[in-house]
């Protein structure tokens, strides 16, 4: 396997550990002189590493302590709820220090930070404790900022003090309105509080130390992570994917636990929820038990309530990740299991197309991940499960069935097996280059078609959205660069970089392997190099902008690599000689034309486009009401709104209306992205027929 073969899946579900930090709680007290010696080693060896194997070989100088620094607050203190600017004034001290503290191992700033940021905290949560014993006057018409991310830190006490009345207040209306009384929400909102408070007496110095270790990666890139001992393992149970759970990768952010990915082949992705971005508010055990609130818990214990033996059942209380806090969350029931290799596998599909006077027949393979079954390979089986075998086998299928288009579904797919994403490109070109590799030191890998033989010549759709990430980046990007390909979409996410794996237990740096007694070390996740298509563009940061744009209600300003502050920026490199498919004169722009046309009155369409309309409308609130009777009038015509998109589809359609949203049947939600897809590509077909044309590709715009 290819040195870099499983760079890709590495980063993907390494970022499952990534996290440790925003609304989680922190040990007590800086470590004793033994512990801080590890700690000290940690910090001078990852240092190194960050010198000399990082891409940007980085230098540790006063400009990455003030990254350091504020990605350090940023991940404690996310919302600006804890610390005032006062607090921060303060902290400033450390500000421009610790780049050489790092480098020297002194990690001590990181602890004295922490504990202000657990101080205030406490004062916080006890003041919220008080707040409770008087009823808030839901009838009051004010409003809540619940989003404070990029605001001024709060002045003092005082701006804390009016912040957390309304948060205190946003939380039992949010209670009040599913009919609690108010002392029952007395005690929920009691225990909840104290929880956190708890948990912030809890806290482990590895917790610490491992979030301000966080904190130096992230300021050099969002890829690099570093894992605790404790969390290593973690990593390794993700990795192997033997344990039973959900099937979803979660991380915290504020009091919150957030779905992060979607492991294909899980239970969460075979039912469709959660979603990427839902917040898990509860978690309930059997198809009755009771919905235990974990909002303020850590990060690791409502792993351990969602995970359980196979085939048990384990409810998720939901709000939606376009919702404020507050908003009616969602119940959804999931039967747990271990991720299947079956399950992950592409799938196949047939839709007729009618072009024009014509019935065609495109066929749909959708590709979850890039997977390879690495232990039949290892033993030299040559029948490995495999994405690039399955689809393989899947077009022979569909040829027999008699297809006159194909369309690779990569909606979602985060990626995976490097190997697989190039042998996948080359069952549609007949040779050729495919991606090129950059390391560090400027050195350039190529990596060629394996297979000379070419399992599909017809007319190609590849389906993308914001979602669509490394490994589904290289094969759009590889289609776009041999004009073999239309790619159809949604700008991709544009992670264009690779990551080494380095267990700190053993390391290389001076041709040393050696086990180090006592705790451990934990791990380092490097971005050690970077992607580029054969025309020397990379994909880091800019994606594989797509030929004809479909509408989606992912939201690129807050999806992708571009959203990170300290993400590696686009560039290119030479180029190398590839040979293209024929091009169809200006055909794009003729498809373009007749995709509006037919869609500018298809009633599955208009229904995306006016769900995503109402969605930007929710996504761009900052503020929710604190009157309970506006909040409950915005509630009720927020519902009224989407049975209204609802039904004005199914009468454009001629089907009956449905009388409330419970009456709404989840298999009969469209797929109109996919329908343009294959009608673009019949399209394609009728054209090829009209002019006689060799059915292989389609001219993409440079």
């Amino acid at each position: 396997m290819n040195r870099l073969a499983g760079s890709l899946l590495v980063v993907l579900l390494a970022s499952f550990a990534s996290w440790q930090l925003a609304g989680n709680s922190f040990g007590d007290s800086i470590a004793e002189t033994a512990t801080n010696e590890r700690y000290a080693k940690i910090a001078r060896e990852v240092t190194q590493l960050f010198r000399e194997r990082h891409y940007r070989r980085a230098v540790i100088d006063n400009r990455l302590s003030a990254d350091i620094f504020d990605k350090y607050l940023d991940m404690l203190d996310p919302n600006r709820r804890y610390l005032s600017a006062r607090d921060i004034e303060s902290l400033s001290r450390f500000r421009l220090r610790l780049d050489e503290a790092v480098a020297s191992g002194d990690v001590e700033p990181a602890f004295k930070i922490f504990e202000r940021y657990r101080e205030r905290a406490t004062e916080r949560l006890q003041f919220a404790l008080t707040l409770l014993e008087v009823e808030p006057d839901f009838t009051i018409d004010e409003s809540f900022r619940f989003d404070r991310d990029g605001l001024p830190w709060a002045a003092g006490k005082v701006e804390l003090d009016e912040h957390w009345r309304k948060i205190v207040k946003n939380d039992a209306l949010s209670l009040v309105m599913t009919e609690k009384t108010w002392e029952e929400t007395t005690e929920i909102l009691s225990k909840r509080y104290e929880r956190v408070a708890k948990r912030l007496e809890q806290v482990s110095d590895d917790d610490i130390f491992e979030s301000f270790m966080n904190a130096y990666a992230h300021a050099l890139d969002p890829r690099s992570n570093y894992l605790s001992p404790r969390n290593s393992e973690e990593f390794r149970i993700q990795m192997s994917l033997s344990y039973e759970g959900i099937g979803a990768s979660l991380q915290t952010e504020d009091d919150y636990v957030k779905v992060m990915n979607i492991i294909p082949g899980g239970p969460a992705a075979a039912v469709g929820n959660p979603q990427p971005n839902d917040r898990i508010v509860g978690v309930g055990q059997g198809a009755e038990g009771e919905i235990v609130d974990v909002i303020g818990w850590r990060l690791d214990d409502v792993v351990q309530l969602i995970r359980g033996p196979g085939g048990t059942v384990v409810r998720l209380q939901l709000l939606p990740g376009s919702a404020a806090p507050g908003d009616k969350a969602k119940l959804v029931a999931l039967t747990r299991g271990k991720i299947k290799l079956e399950q992950q596998a592409a799938k196949s599909e047939v839709l007729p197309i009618r072009s024009g006077d014509e019935d065609l027949r495109v066929g749909v393979i959708t590709i979850p991940s890039f997977y390879r079954d690495f232990e039949a390979y290892a033993r030299g089986d040559k029948d490995f499960r495999s994405t690039t075998t399955d689809v393989r086998r899947l077009i022979a299928e569909l040829s027999k069935e008699g297809i006159d288009g194909l369309v690779i579904d990569l909606r979602n797919n985060g990626g995976g097996n490097l190997s697989e994403a190039t042998a996948l490109s080359g069952l549609f070109i007949e040779q050729g280059p495919l991606v090129q590799l950059r390391d560090a030191s400027g050195g350039i890998e190529v990596l060629n078609d394996p297979s000379p033989d070419l399992a599909y010549a017809g007319p190609l759709a590849v389906l993308v959205n914001r979602y669509s990430a490394s490994a589904s980046e290289i094969f759009a990007g590889a289609m776009q660069d041999y004009k073999r390909g239309l790619v159809i979409g949604q700008r991709t996410f544009g992670k264009g970089t690779f990551q080494h794996l380095y267990d700190l237990d053993r390391t290389a740096l001076f041709g040393r392997f050696a086990r180090r007694s006592g705790p451990g070390f934990g791990q380092l996740t490097l971005t050690t190099g970077k992607y580029y298509r054969v025309s020397g563009e990379s994909t880091q940061h800019r994606g594989v902008e797509p030929d004809i744009l479909l509408p989606s209600a992912i939201d690129v300003a807050d999806v992708g690599e571009s959203t990170e502050k300290a993400a590696l920026p686009w560039d290119r490199i030479q180029p190398i000689s590839y040979q293209t498919a024929n091009p169809i004169g200006e055909a794009l722009d003729t498809l373009e034309a007749q995709h509006r046309k037919r869609t500018s009155d298809n009633p599955d369409f208009q229904y995306l486009l006016a769900g995503i309309d109402a969605y930007s409308a929710i996504r761009g609130r900052h503020t929710v009401s604190l009157n309970i009777e506006k909040r409950s009038s915005e509630r009720a015509t927020e519902r009224e709104a989407q049975l209204d998109r609802y039904n004005k589809r199914r009468r454009a359609l001629g089907l009956e209306e449905v009388a409330t949203l419970d009456d709404v049947d989840d298999d009969d939600e469209p797929d109109p992205q996919l329908d343009a897809a294959a009608s673009i590509i019949a399209d394609v077909v009728a054209r090829n027929r009209i002019a006689g044309a060799r059915p292989v590709a389609v001219y993409n715009r440079s």
